[in-house]
């Protein structure tokens, strides 16, 4: 009789879940930095390029100069020459050089609680195809009836966002990038996570996934220079404007914890648990700082209950009967045979 397998331990599963909800308020304050980064040089797409820069900086230090990052990168080499690491593990980068950029574009504008239910839509219909088909380090994970209404509920989220004014207020194409963004998210989460298995290094494919974003976006900024032409220049004033450069370094603090918990919470799960801290950090970025154009207060509210929601029908829970140990299972049936053969 084949051994079913043992499912994780719950502490486990909360502990790589509160991770997530981590992720999620970083998240929300980088897109908050880069908006006003995008803002105030009136380049998004330069915006999303300093940040990853600076994150790609703060990466080198450790990686570069450790004996166990350099051997990451040489294993990366080795497996792309041998085809052990497939080229698609190298495109992260790309997916995180849209979000930077959309955030620069979009976040500053219309407030970070907006901009955040835009890539739950997106995050959370891929993150359930992606889970379906088995592209995450964790493999195939069913969608189970919970994990299906966790993801209409964080649609629900969204309905809440665009009622009111908001469609008026903003055009259509700032409302279709942050959903790309969240179909984004979850294929970066997956490669990374893929990638950080395959070479043993969740800080070397994290570090990957850095240059492969900081290459596109140098494409991409060239282009826009070329189109739009120079920018404002780049504020230099220390310490006032320090916190403008802040993007690159929680970009590279997610990114790294997202490849080390993705493999244990799969791809929908991790995404709706960043969805719950996104939300919860970007209302109250928002009320302290208010936006140009942004959702009601009563918009606000049904967002962050949906999105609550949304996580808690998602988390597996499990009977008593199922997470009750071998040993109790044994000494049950144990009593019940006793029981029998005395009547």
């Amino acid at each position: 009789m084949n051994a079913r397998p043992t499912p994780p331990p719950r502490g486990r599963t909360a502990l790589a879940l509160g991770g997530a909800v981590a992720i999620g308020a970083m998240t929300a304050i980088q897109a908050r930095v880069n908006g006003q980064l995008g803002v105030r040089l009136d380049n998004g797409i330069l915006a999303g390029w300093v940040s990853f820069a600076v994150g790609l900086v703060l990466l080198s230090v450790p990686v570069l100069l450790s004996r166990a990052g350099r051997a990451a990168l040489s294993r990366v080499g080795t497996g792309v020459r041998s085809g052990h690491v497939p080229w698609w593990m190298l495109v992260g980068g790309a997916c995180g050089a849209l979000t930077v950029s959309t955030q620069g574009l979009v976040a500053g504008i219309l407030g970070v609680a907006l901009f955040t239910v835009g890539v739950v839509a997106g995050q959370t219909l891929h993150g359930l195809l992606l889970d379906r088909v088995g592209f995450g380090p964790a493999g195939v994970v069913a969608v189970t009836p919970g994990r299906l209404l966790g993801g209409l509920c964080a649609l629900v989220a969204v309905g809440f966002s665009l009622g009111g004014d908001v469609l008026a207020q903003a055009p259509w194409w700032m409302l279709v990038l942050p959903l790309l963004t969240g179909a984004g998210i979850a294929f970066q989460s997956a490669v990374n996570g893929r990638l950080g298995q395959r070479i043993a290094s969740p800080l070397g494919a994290t570090y990957v996934s850095f240059v492969g974003g900081v290459l596109v976006l140098s494409v991409s900024v060239g282009v826009s220079l070329l189109v739009g032409g120079a920018p404002e220049p780049l504020p230099t004033a220390f310490p006032g404007d320090l916190w403008l450069y802040l993007g690159g370094l929680l970009g590279a603090a997610y990114i790294l914890l997202g490849v080390v918990i993705v493999a244990r919470t799969g791809v929908l799960l991790m995404g709706l648990g960043a969805v719950l801290g996104q939300l919860v950090v970007s209302v109250l970025i928002d009320a302290i700082w208010p936006p140009a154009a942004g959702p009601a207060a009563w918009q606000v509210v049904g967002m962050v209950c949906a999105a609550v929601l949304s996580v808690l029908v998602a988390l597996p829970w499990r009977s008593r009967a199922r997470t009750r140990s071998p040993r109790r299972d044994r000494r049950s049936r144990e009593n019940r045979r006793s029981r029998t053969g005395s009547a």
